[in-house]
């Protein structure tokens, strides 16, 4: 953890702090599926007293980020194939007609900023930036949603891309180069005006990416310590 600027010196909740850091150390990966978290621990990383770093570890737990076992305590937890299908459970109606919708609503700015996102994405997965592929990812999708000009569809997904990011970081070194092409076909559907080609491509994309996340819950993720614990977000 960078000690330049800890947690503890900033003036706003420290609780929501620690909760936000937590959470973007899980999805980053740096605390893995498995790794212990004890609030000593965490506490020194953060710069702050045991207590908001028990609060954030209560409120993680709720999310499916943190599970607590016996004899271990409080770990990071590993998506399971139910997790993961919940997951895409949910993406597979948000996301078809968030496309369809943007298609239809989305002026030449808004292709602008997703084709400026696709140029970052490409260069971060050339540099193997898997972190930074992750978080584009993630506001791709997020701004597809935005540009559809409905703010419920934005507004529940706000939660829910929590943890599409963290699947898909955890395996986004097979599934980068793929994801990203699938990107392109869609915002080149968005920029073309049509709706049917815009939902059928979220569609086709949605399938490739739940066959993967399910194949690296099957072969991994349900192998850690945690795994079987569905999130609550």
């Amino acid at each position: 953890m960078d000690d330049s600027q800890t947690l503890g010196s900033r003036h706003l909740p420290l609780r929501d702090q620690v909760l936000a850091a937590l959470r973007t150390a899980i999805i980053n990966g740096d605390y893995p599926p498995g790794e212990r978290l004890t609030e000593e621990r965490l506490a020194a990383d953060f710069g702050v007293s045991r207590n908001p770093v028990r609060e954030a570890l209560r409120v993680a737990e709720a999310d499916g980020f943190v599970v607590t076992l016996p004899r271990r305590g409080a770990v990071v937890a590993s998506p399971s194939r139910t997790a993961v299908a919940d997951v895409f459970a949910v993406r597979e109606r948000l996301e078809p007609l968030g496309a369809r919708l943007a298609a239809e609503r989305a002026d030449a700015r808004g292709v602008a900023g997703l084709r400026a996102m696709l140029e970052q994405a490409r260069l971060a997965t050339d540099a193997d930036d898997l972190t930074r592929v992750a978080e584009l990812n993630t506001a791709l999708h997020l701004r597809i949603l935005h540009l559809s000009g409905n703010p419920w569809l934005t507004s529940i997904a706000t939660s829910l891309y929590l943890h599409v990011q963290w699947v898909f970081r955890l395996g986004a070194a097979q599934r980068a180069p793929h994801s990203w092409r699938e990107h392109i076909a869609l915002v080149d559907a968005i920029e073309s005006g049509d709706p049917d080609e815009a939902e059928r491509c979220a569609l086709t994309h949605l399938a490739a990416a739940s066959l993967a996340a399910r194949t690296n819950a099957e072969e991994g993720f349900a192998d850690e310590p945690g795994a079987g614990q569905r999130p609550h977000a």
